[in-house]
């Protein structure tokens, strides 16, 4: 029995360290998957290095040229207040990512439970929580964004929080389905026979199966969730002035496009760049985890 335990972590870890190998090949195999991955380690490590980056200071008004173009001074121009466009433009990144990773993830950690209990619970807790996510669900979510945000008022936290709400019954439902069909298989009944507790099934058995389209599904909502945030930070409905936001450069931009289009250019690319990132790797994870959609089966 001894010889056996010890037998077991080494077999996991060896097909552990296969099934990482197998990914990485699958991975490096799809050239879109790749560029979307380069794609976002851009984005997000200028995000992070943003401070290091900038090379004026990003709410600073200037007395110098307003609406100049690029320059080596001004490297992409400069907006109606004479702020250097590249430095808010590279500031302005950090807030549609902090808001895309803080919602998802409180999103899917919340729907993950949720649809846990769901697809493993009782019936009556199922249909209970199941009308809990066609309710939040059958608001239209730009109406619901804008109600919450006029009652709570523009600000970072309640992007994140109506984002948070919107998307979690998504990746519920999402868990709850994959956990349905998980439930009834035949080694989670042999796992039951043999005396393994409802905690141990879900998360040994049950929650490594679900993870893989939760990562698609969240590798495709975050070019959704920043352009949610860019539009309502171009309405007026985001983060307040004077801090630096891409949708907030757009809106600044678009109100001075007849002097100078560099503004609109500058917030435009970095939104097309994040959208096209996020999808090319959201749809590399789709083929490597979806097996019908595997070509070295």
């Amino acid at each position: 029995m001894a010889i056996v335990e010890s037998i077991l972590p080494e077999t996991n870890d060896a097909m552990a360290a296969e099934s990482s190998r197998t990914f990485l090949r699958q991975f490096r195999q799809n050239l879109l998957g790749m560029l979307g991955a380069v794609l976002v380690i851009f984005i997000a490590a200028t995000a992070i290095f943003a401070p290091l980056m900038i090379t004026h200071d990003p709410i600073r008004i200037m007395v110098g040229p307003r609406l100049a173009g690029p320059s080596l001074d001004f490297l992409l121009g400069t907006d109606q207040l004479g702020r250097d466009t590249f430095s808010r433009v590279v500031m302005g990144g950090r807030i549609p990512l902090l808001v895309a990773f803080a919602s998802l993830g409180s999103s899917l950690a919340v729907g993950l439970v949720l649809g846990l209990i769901a697809g493993f619970g009782p019936r009556w807790l199922d249909n209970l929580l199941l009308l809990v996510f066609d309710t939040i669900r059958s608001f239209p979510s730009i109406i619901f964004a804008l109600a919450m945000i006029a009652l709570l008022g523009p600000s970072l936290a309640s992007i994140i929080l109506v984002i948070a709400i919107t998307s979690m019954p998504i990746y519920a439902r999402v868990v709850r389905t994959q956990t349905e069909a998980l439930r009834s298989s035949e080694y989670i009944a042999a796992e039951r026979s043999m005396g393994a507790g409802t905690t141990r099934i879900l998360a040994v058995h049950v929650l490594p199966n679900v993870l893989g389209p939760l990562l698609i599904l969240v590798s495709m909502d975050v070019p959704a969730v920043i352009a949610v945030e860019a539009g309502l930070s171009f309405l007026g409905m985001g983060v307040r002035p004077p801090t630096p936001d891409w949708g907030a450069i757009l809106n600044d931009g678009y109100s001075y496009i007849n002097q100078t289009p560099w503004p609109v250019i500058a917030s435009g690319i970095p939104i097309i760049l994040a959208t096209l990132g996020f999808t090319f790797l959201g749809e590399a994870l789709r083929d490597i985890f979806d097996p019908k959609l595997r070509k070295d089966l």
